[in-house]
């Protein structure tokens, strides 16, 4: 028996995103899966089990405490640690993650680390205008110094774009292109070899996919958002937030609901009430008829203010009863980049603020 409220994850819809993202690439190019966040707020477990046996080459987390959970959960693909803080790693080393080195700071607690272990892998990051973690050009010859007098095993350099979903920014993300082809030759040069390299984000690959080059990176795009309506007819939302109502009210003239008077009635008003509220993600910003909830296919706005476990919607207006499905946001009726619109936000951010007490609930 289901639960009040649930997660459902539909794995089906994961594999062919997966899959449409890599038809938009060569062959010959790896494929990172993005599962932070507990997998944009899935099930970051359950996403890298069914990537690693659909062949996905590589997995990246932001920090290392998620991917010692999936390393501890049977996962054995490549991990990037995009963001290891300087005291990560020895256990880096001990659970044969990779990490992304960004500083010279960094970079340094990394060989304290390594001791002799040449031969350990790591991921060199690049600021080309994003101007968040990373080194610069100007640092790229101080740099290559080290690694070859420390003889560092860099697999891979990257960069994070910018806006590549948006046409506008075009020029930029053009430049950022740019500066990070330069970026690699210098290092090429200082180097004397060739170097694998990844910079594509989703909007990447659906946008520039000719700069694809060793690796392109997805996230929000495996799990079924793209930023450009020619392509999302192709993905498909992986991840569903239903509920259900709890118990119907029916509210007369002047009465209240909900904490602070939130909501007054102007008229006798049907209420049924929801459990979820903002301790699963679901945005007090959505309170007082700015947020809205489907049930039997029919928007009913949320009355008053969210509360922690539970809300309340107006259902004046349709026939319903105690126990009926109510969506959140779905795969087709009211999407997580839907939902996101009443509060003026992304769909990432819908997704990842999901509570990790909600049951999850799989379809494969």
């Amino acid at each position: 028996m289901l639960s009040n409220t649930y997660i459902k994850i539909n794995l089906k819809n994961l594999i062919q995103n997966f899959n449409f993202l890599k038809s938009k690439i060569s062959k010959k190019t790896k494929f990172m899966a993005i599962v932070k966040a507990s997998g944009y707020g899935s099930d970051a477990t359950e996403i890298a089990k069914c990537l690693e046996k659909n062949k996905v080459d590589y997995l990246s987390v932001a920090y290392l405490r998620e991917a010692i959970r999936l390393r501890k959960n049977g996962i054995n693909s490549p991990i990037l640690v995009l963001h290891p803080q300087l005291d990560d790693f020895k256990e880096i080393i001990e659970y044969n993650l990779e990490p992304n080195i960004y500083s010279f700071k960094v970079l340094n607690e990394f060989l304290n680390c390594r001791g002799q272990n040449f031969n350990y892998p790591i991921h060199v990051k690049f600021n080309t205008g994003l101007n968040r973690l990373g080194f610069l050009y100007s640092d790229v010859n101080d740099l290559t110094k080290i690694i070859i007098s420390k003889k560092i095993n860099v697999k891979y350099i990257f960069s994070h774009l910018a806006a590549s979903e948006d046409k506008s920014e075009t020029e930029f993300t053009n430049n950022q292109i740019k500066l990070f082809e330069k970026i690699n030759e210098k290092i090429e040069e200082n180097l004397n070899r060739k170097i694998d390299k990844h910079l594509l984000n989703t909007s990447g690959i659906l946008n520039f996919p000719e700069q694809e080059y060793s690796m392109v990176r997805s996230g929000i795009g495996i799990y079924g958002y793209g930023n450009d309506l020619v392509f999302q007819k192709h993905l498909l939302p992986v991840v569903s937030l239903i509920s259900t109502i709890s118990q119907i009210h029916k509210i007369k003239k002047g009465e209240s609901v909900g904490y602070n008077r939130g909501f007054i009635a102007s008229g006798d008003t049907r209420i049924g009430i929801v459990p979820i509220g903002h301790a699963d993600g679901i945005s007090r910003i959505l309170g007082n008829r700015k947020g809205k909830l489907l049930v039997n296919n029919i928007k009913c706005d949320i009355i008053g203010n969210v509360c922690m476990d539970m809300l309340m919607i107006d259902i004046s207006n349709l026939d319903c009863n105690e126990g009926d499905e109510v969506i959140v946001f779905d795969e087709n009726n009211q999407t997580a980049e839907d939902f996101s619109k009443y509060s003026n936000t992304i769909s990432y951010e819908i997704l990842t603020s999901v509570s990790n007490r909600i049951k999850r609930v799989y379809i494969s």
